[in-house]
């Protein structure tokens, strides 16, 4: 195997088991466990994210998944075109969304992060990855979308059931988009984005169950920075309570779990909400289906897509209760 003799002398490691353990590889090594991953996107991003972790770890957030380096103190094998990381492999389980214990050690664990994330000086060599500043054009963008997967739909011979209830129900989610940019257009937005880049601070992108590792020792571990920038820490609460809330029946009391947790270790102001307000409403999960959907950016079966898409429908009801609820707790005022 010229790959895993590639890594080895890359790493100066010697791999004595090689597992495939979902979308990476477990490897048991001389030095000890070590999760070996296929990255697809550039070095320059990959340095970015390498700095990510190192500057949380200097900050006192110890529980990442640090990258090992290769014998040129790079944190990357190069084996043909290919860019592999070897990072050490955290023993543990993934956090239960439905356990109010892993729940408040998350949201804790969170603000710890985003606390240690600041003051970060990207590698020079790095390439910088933000979204500061972009949510009013993203939104536009993502909303105009829907009338053009529309446009797909009509021009569509054969219509699948996928077709059917799209244009069944974009509308509703196209109006939730309108709202939220209104949303955000009456926040304070873009004081907040100038805060964060004055702070130098990054947000973790997709903080979620599995890459949340709770150890032998019950401490919580995070996983997989790949998709980390700069950022508003409103987005990392808002997209950890809906990967949490959709599992919970949108259930308020989850909601406030989190905020409380968040709270307690790092409060929000009283602006910030409006913004995390914005990014609750955004229909993001419902976009992200359709665009893989319709732009092939993903080959699942299409039973696959039907299923997600019925998903989404069927907690609409419970979504829009949810949203009545949180605007009422935390009153805002659109």
């Amino acid at each position: 195997m010229m790959r895993e003799f590639e890594i080895e002398r890359q790493f100066d490691v010697k791999i004595e088991r090689l597992k495939p353990n979902k979308g990476v590889y477990l490897l048991k090594t001389n030095k000890g466990s070590k999760c070996l991953k296929k990255i697809n996107y550039g070095i320059q991003k990959l340095l970015f994210v390498y700095g990510a972790k190192e500057h949380l770890v200097k900050n006192g957030f110890k529980g990442v998944d640090r990258y090992d380096l290769n014998l040129e103190g790079e944190p990357y094998a190069l084996v043909n075109e290919d860019i592999y990381t070897l990072s050490e492999w955290i023993d543990g389980r993934e956090c239960d969304f439905k356990s109010v214990d892993d729940l408040e050690n998350a949201a804790k664990s969170l603000a710890y992060l985003h606390i240690a994330s600041e003051g970060y000086e990207p590698p020079e060599n790095s390439k910088l990855k933000t979204d500061l500043g972009r949510w009013p054009y993203l939104m536009k963008k993502r909303v105009k979308a829907f009338n053009k997967m529309r446009d797909i739909v009509r021009k569509k011979k054969n219509r699948g059931d996928f077709d059917l209830n799209y244009i069944k129900n974009y509308e509703f989610y196209k109006e939730l988009g309108k709202r939220a940019m209104t949303v955000l257009e009456n926040s304070c937005y873009s004081k907040l984005c100038s805060e964060a880049e004055n702070k130098k601070s990054f947000c973790h992108h997709d903080y979620t169950y599995h890459n949340i590792i709770v150890d032998n020792n019950n401490k919580i571990n995070v996983i997989d920075f790949d998709y980390c920038k700069r950022e508003l820490r409103t987005y990392d609460i808002s997209s950890f309570m809906i990967k949490v809330l959709k599992r919970c029946n949108w259930d308020i009391n989850y909601a406030k779990l989190i905020i409380d947790s968040y709270n307690e270790i790092s409060p929000l102001k009283e602006e910030e909400y409006r913004v995390l307000f914005a990014f609750l409403l955004f229909p993001q999960r419902f976009w992200r289906l359709c665009n893989r959907h319709y732009y092939n950016e993903i080959n699942w079966p299409s039973k696959t897509f039907d299923k997600k898409m019925n998903k989404l429908i069927m907690e609409q009801e419970e979504y829009m209760d949810f949203i009545k609820k949180f605007k009422k707790e935390y009153e805002q005022h659109e």
